[in-house]
Formats: C-alpha cells, structure tokens, sequence
C-alpha cells in the first residue's frame, strides 16, 4: 500500500515566494534606494570637483617645471566667459592665449600653448580666479602675482587652490568646508 495515498491531510509543500513576500522585499529595496541616492550624487559630485582640484595642481606643478627646465617663462591663464571657464599654459604674454569655444587653445604674438583645459557651460565643475594670468619665473622658481582658482560643483561645494609666490599649491574649502579639507 502507498503511505502517500493512505495519509491525505500531509500536503506538498509549495516552492517558490508569494506575492506578500515580494511586496515586502520591494517595499525595503525601495527604502535603502531613496536613502542611499541623495548620498551618492553628493559623492559624486565632490569626485568630481576633487578631480578638477587635483588636474589643476598638477596643471599648476607642470607649468612651473617647464619654466624652469626650459629656462624660458610660462604662464597659466585663466578665463571665464558665457558660462564656460578654462586655462591654458602657454609661453608669451598674459593676453596672447585663450580658449576656443571648443576648448582648444588660441594664441597669437609668437605665443604657443602647451595644455589647455576647458570646463563647458553646464559641466560638473566651474573656474573662476582672481588673477586672469600667472608667470612663472625660470630662475627663481617664483610665480606672479599669486593667485586664488575657485573651482565650484554644480551643488555648491567649492575647493579653492591657493597659489603662492613661491609656486606652491594649498587646497582649502569655504564655509561650509569638505571633508579632508582645511578651511579658508
């Protein structure tokens, strides 16, 4: 005699999940997401803006070590026009290069760049300086004048670079500052 057939009340168990279960499975995915988003697009954002930050230094650092291995000045200048922000390094006079509206680098006089970088209308970082161009001196090392490049994320945050005489870079962030960073 078959023991299955002989017991009826033993039932199969089902496999699978009901649709209680999956709802409440949703309903925590759901809640982690909407926590979790807000946070990520503001790391997201200060990524951005520390990778902006740390090009720029290594722009500045570079711009000084061509001056003084090619003996010859260089300068970094900067510009912000219709919603767009850009620098270029380049050899010649403060007025003699400026960027493109496609990012490249225009230069007139016998000037020639070397490197630009371009922020477009819209971009996850801006630029903005106090200076509109710096010179890097090759015999002394030196930079003139100093100056101080804001760069700013579409939220709101900002890292400023503050460049001495002495071509050195110090990264700080206004109030309210990032984390990891001094505050100017």
């Amino acid at each position: 005699m078959n023991t299955r057939q002989s017991q009826p009340h033993l039932q199969r168990r089902q496999a699978g999940v009901t649709l209680v279960e999956t709802a409440a499975v949703t309903a925590v995915v759901a809640v982690i997401t909407s926590v979790a988003v807000p946070g990520f697009e503001q790391a997201l954002h200060k990524r951005h803006l520390e990778g902006a930050a740390a090009q720029l230094e290594t722009d500045i650092h570079y711009a000084r070590s061509l001056a003084v291995a090619r003996n010859r000045p260089m300068r970094i200048s900067f510009d912000s026009s219709d919603g767009a922000s850009c620098y270029v390094i380049h050899t010649g006079a403060a007025q003699q290069c400026s960027c493109a509206a496609d990012g490249s680098a225009v230069c007139q006089g016998g000037a020639m760049a070397e490197r630009s970088v371009r922020f477009a209308p819209g971009s996850a970082v801006s630029l903005k300086s106090n200076s509109r161009s710096v010179l890097f001196d090759p015999v002394r090392g030196t930079s003139t004048p100093t100056a101080t490049v804001q760069l700013k994320a579409g939220n709101g945050m900002a890292i400023h670079q503050v460049l001495n005489i002495m071509g050195r870079v110090r990264s700080c962030s206004p109030a309210p500052a990032l984390s990891g960073y001094a505050r100017c």
